[in-house]
């Protein structure tokens, strides 16, 4: 068996080098999953904690419904519900570009397990956390912005990290609508040039760098976040368990983290 890797310098037929086009659908492929985490993030967190207002059954039904919802659906089956299905019944939506309509899908499906995390994070502290910040003559809105969700965020980094890898992995699924991602370069690219196996390596290589970086940055937030003095237990970025077990056990004071 022989390697060709100058298959990337030799031109697609449109003007540009195969190596130009894999550097595009890696942009593509990044600029899919960062929209999407901002969009998952944002309604996780405001879902998760819409989940923990146990005196408001309202809210707890619309958190766990949406929840249930986007969360037992498989991300593909979601993708062409939003791109084949939706448009035809809101006939809006079909002004509306692939990219945006895969953003949403990846968004709200990543968003349902976020939500999960943030509850579970949220139920993992301590009650008196709570109590003292009422005590202290703060609102229960204020107690969550100021006190709650910061400690939560803490807790439910690890696993955060590993959704923020999995989403940038789960946007290969958008070579499905044909957005010019890293998956979708690679099938056409294997199909005009016959050298699967470099095209392959080289996209696969760019998907482990691309969720590599992804863990340091998730990283680096996680030691910059860590309150002085305790143990986040994932110093290194790793997933486990032990690192929820010790940042609910090592939990300070309300304004230790502030």
């Amino acid at each position: 068996m022989s390697w060709d890797w100058q298959v990337f310098l030799n031109d697609d037929g449109s003007g540009r080098t195969y190596l130009e086009w894999i550097i595009q659908a890696w942009g593509w492929t990044l600029s899919v999953a960062a929209c999407a985490w901002v969009l998952s993030v944002s309604i996780g967190f405001v879902v998760g904690t819409l989940r923990t207002f146990t005196k408001y059954s309202l809210a707890v039904m619309v958190g766990n419904i949406w929840v249930e919802v986007f969360r037992n659906i498989p991300i593909l089956v979601q993708v062409f519900l939003w791109y084949f299905v939706l448009p035809t019944i809101f006939t809006s939506m079909q002004q509306w570009s692939g990219f945006v309509l895969v953003v949403l899908a990846l968004g709200f499906f990543t968003s349902s397990r976020i939500a999960e995390q943030v509850k579970a994070g949220i139920n993992a502290l301590p009650k008196g956390q709570g109590m003292a910040a009422l005590a202290m003559g703060l609102t229960p809105l204020q107690s969550y912005r100021y006190v709650i969700l910061p400690m939560a965020l803490r807790i439910i980094l690890p696993p955060l990290t590993s959704e923020s890898m999995n989403l940038l992995k789960n946007s290969s699924v958008a070579f499905a609508v044909s957005i010019p991602e890293l998956t979708m370069f690679a099938m056409q690219a294997q199909e005009e040039t016959s050298r699967g196996i470099e095209i392959y390596l080289a996209v696969t290589m760019l998907y482990a760098v691309s969720a590599f970086a992804v863990n340091r940055l998730m990283a680096a937030l996680e030691r910059h976040l860590q309150i002085p003095g305790t143990s986040s237990g994932n110093s290194k970025g790793t997933n486990g368990p032990g690192a929820n077990a010790n940042n609910t056990n090592t939990l300070p004071s309300i304004g230790g983290g502030h």
